[in-house]
Parts: structure tokens; sequence; C-alpha cells
């Protein structure tokens, strides 16, 4: 019997900002990004930013004074978080970040700048986060990341991830934008809108993207979605698919809190 797949070290931040929705009461917006169709892993899919933990992301979490927040955690975590905010500001140009001695988060313009110098050459591997956040006297702002869910994908499938879902208040004025190779398109959407075109066929999502949606959308605002998740026990999700009555279901622990245990595996997208 072959040996399952090692899953990979993974992170994603779902990006939120506030809209006034299509009724004026207010509705919470994500930034997501439409994969591309010839990547091999969720192609064509519409996703949260993010991608796999690296050697560099692990250099830096053995430097404290170039994060803030993380008191406290291992390596390992550190790790998710670091790689989460590197493969943000890879995927989408937004950076949480602040300059070194301030309290505030690195502004729009400012965050530009660093973006047009370095994200290209960041995603290129002709530069690192490292050199970045040293040439640039900012650190990355751990803090703003809460612990949202933990996926980790089935035994079995030939390409597998352990991946760490945060959540994070997008910066004032980053409006973010795909990089036009890994992805082809971007939007700030509301969960209510990514479901109906995930049902419409507009949009190809994921599973677990689904998931998360439909948990990100029962709060109307940004601030009661993040103090929601606060201090809550991230319950590991790995889905097991069963055979039930002919027919294949995948099944999720129901503590995981989420819309269910058992999905019929047509809708697993």
């Amino acid at each position: 019997m072959a040996e399952a797949a090692k899953a990979r070290p993974a992170s994603t931040i779902l990006l939120l900002r506030d809209s006034a929705g299509p009724d004026g009461n207010g509705e919470i917006e994500v930034f997501m990004m439409v994969r591309h169709y010839e990547i091999d892993f969720n192609s064509g899919a519409l996703v949260f930013p993010g991608g796999a933990v690296d050697a560099g992301d692990h250099d830096i979490a053995a430097k404290p004074e170039l994060y803030a927040g993380g008191e406290g955690l291992d390596a390992e975590p550190l790790g998710f978080r670091i790689a989460a905010i590197r493969e943000t500001f890879e995927e989408s140009g937004i950076l949480l970040a602040k300059p070194r001695g301030s309290t505030a988060l690195v502004d729009a313009k400012r965050a530009g700048e660093i973006e047009a110098r370095n994200r290209g050459a960041l995603c290129e591997g002709k530069t690192t986060l490292l050199k970045l956040l040293t040439d640039n006297g900012i650190l990355l702002t751990l803090d703003e990341l809460v612990p949202y869910a933990h996926w980790i994908t089935p035994e079995g499938m030939p390409k597998r991830f352990d991946t760490w879902f945060f959540l994070a208040a997008a910066p004032p004025d980053q409006a973010g934008a795909h990089d036009g190779k890994e992805s082809t398109d971007s939007i700030w959407v509301s969960p209510r809108e990514a479901l109906a075109g995930g049902e419409s066929g507009r949009f190809k999502l994921p599973f677990p993207t689904t998931r998360n949606l439909i948990k990100l959308g029962k709060h109307r605002t940004v601030k009661a979605a993040l103090d929601d998740a606060k201090g809550k026990p991230v319950v590991t999700v790995m889905p097991v698919m069963t055979r039930e009555n002919g027919g294949r279901q995948l099944r999720i622990p129901a503590e995981a809190g989420y819309d269910g245990e058992v999905f019929e595996v047509g809708s697993i997208g």
C-alpha cells in the first residue's frame, strides 16, 4: 500500500473590510482571488490569498526583532503566521506591517512604495522577506492575525496541505490586486455574494472555502467576526470520505463549528 503524501504546512488570510451592502445595512467583505487555470492545485478556483510555509519564514521566526506579536509561540506556529503575511503580500500586495517604533500600520502610500519595489522580486525569489523588512525598517504585525480554522487535506490525495486560516482587518486604503500569474482576477466580495456565485457557477469554490464563507457570513461587521473568533479553540478538520447507501459523503467534526458535519460528495466542489 502506497504511503500517504505528507501534508505541507500552509497559511491563508481572510482579509476583511466593512461595506454598505446592497440594502445599506452593512455587510462584511473578504478579499478573494481566482487561481490561474494552469495551477495544479485548485486551478480556476476563487480562494483567499495564501500558500506554503517556506524556510525563509522560519528564518524570520528566529528573529523576534522583525515582528510584533507572537509572544509565547513556538517556531512552528510563528512560521504559519509569518507565511500568512508573506503570501498575502505576494498574492495581493496588501502588507500587514508597521514601521519600527510605531504602533500604527504602514499607511497605504508607504505600503504602495514597498510593494512597487519589492513584490515582484519577492515572488520571483530574487529577494527575501527578511531583507524587505530590514531594508525598510518595518515589522510584521503578527498580532493583527486571529486564528480562525485549521484544515488538513484528506489522506489519499496526491497533494496535501496542513493549512491554518487567519482573520485580519485589511489595512485602511490598501485595496489589493492579484499578481496576474498565480491568480488572474481579484475581488472584494461578501460571503453572501461569493456563495451565491458558487451555486450559480459564476465561481468555483473549494470545499473548505465554502465552509469558511458560510461561517464568516454569520457576521455583519469586521469587529463582530474578529471578536467572535478571538479566544475560541480551533478544531482541526481533516475531511473523511465515507460510503452510505450506495453514495459517498464527506464528514467533518461537528465541534469545528461549521454548518454541519455530513455533506454529499457532489457538494464538495
